[in-house]
């Protein structure tokens, strides 16, 4: 009879436990199972359309494949020939780095101007703000690049405005010494999303510093500096970043612009162009997922780079 208390007394242990811990997880299915619900397009979306096809890139970075026959297992091949053997791959590096390093701090000085215009206190501001905030929404379509392509040609709009002043400017997107500056134009003429942060940012500055400062005699100018520019800081790294991840992933203006082609003589071929050119124009799918991966290492030390150096040029509260 002790023999049998023994025997059966874990058992019922375990169906307690198993009994208390299947109740406590109902409890919180039904506590939680609205929530989750709410979230399972984004759960279905993250796993099936970014984090899944994400995995399989990565995969597929390892192997030759050419969208016809099945993957074949080539190792680090691919990568030892993007960072030894591809000369498209340097200019493509190069011409995305240009654009990168001209067109984001431009960017973000001309939307710095203008939000500290706006903040001056003008009549219809929300009018102004949805104006020069449009260009962002429609920068990046086809059709703002193919009106830009039209603008910059031999006989575009540019050159017929020069020529009234005597000036006979060049076919902007056919030469190469010019056409990568057309793209810089198009990005910056994109100012208004920064220009509503950095407008948002503005405001929370409190007045009473500018005044104290009047009283002691600081210029515009040292005010900007010593005022507006430090407590700015948080939104200007945070406008940084966000702006470089996009120029790195700039795509459509360089394939509209150029044709697809990237010409002329590669001036504007951006990274993503290539991999795109490599994926689908060449089908070295492979070789593009192995790209790709390089793209978001790069802009990945970019930004962890971003971060640790923040701590030295940007100032929160604390």
């Amino acid at each position: 009879m002790s023999n049998a208390m023994h025997t059966t007394a874990p058992d019922t242990v375990r169906s307690g436990a198993g009994v208390v811990a299947e109740g406590r997880f109902k409890r919180l299915w039904a506590a939680n199972a609205p929530g989750y619900l709410f979230l399972l397009p984004w759960l279905i979306g993250f796993f099936g359309l970014t984090l899944g096809p994400a995995l399989i890139s990565l995969y597929l970075s390892f192997t030759d494949f050419d969208m016809i026959r099945s993957p074949e297992w080539v190792g680090m091949a691919n990568y030892v020939r993007i960072t030894t053997a591809d000369a498209k791959f340097a200019a493509a590096m190069k011409v995305t780095l240009t654009y990168v390093v001209l067109s984001v701090p431009f960017k973000l000085t001309f939307a710095l101007l203008v939000a500290m215009a706006l903040n001056k206190g003008v009549r219809g501001l929300p009018v102004y703000r949805a104006i020069f905030y449009l260009p962002s929404l429609l920068g990046g379509s086809v059709a703002i690049a193919v009106l830009w392509r039209q603008l910059f040609a031999g006989d575009g709009l540019v050159n017929a405005a020069l020529a009234q002043i005597g000036i006979q400017g060049p076919s902007w997107i056919s030469h190469p010494s010019y056409s990568i500056y057309t793209l810089v134009a198009l990005s910056v003429w994109q100012f208004g999303s920064p220009m509503i942060i950095f407008l948002a940012g503005l405001r929370q500055i409190p007045t009473d510093m500018y005044e104290a400062a009047s009283l002691d005699g600081a210029s515009k100018f040292r005010q900007f500096y010593k005022i507006t520019l430090p407590l700015l800081t948080p939104v200007i790294f945070f406008n940084a970043v966000v702006q470089t991840i996009d120029a790195f992933k700039a795509f459509t203006p360089a394939f509209i612009i150029s044709g697809g082609t990237g010409g002329p003589i590669n001036s504007t071929l951006f990274y993503t162009l290539y991999l795109y050119q490599e994926a689908f124009g060449n089908f070295r799918m492979g070789y593009a997922s192995a790209l790709a991966w390089i793209l978001v290492l790069i802009i990945a030390v970019f930004t962890a780079f971003s971060f640790l150096s923040s701590r030295y040029w940007v100032h929160y509260d604390d």
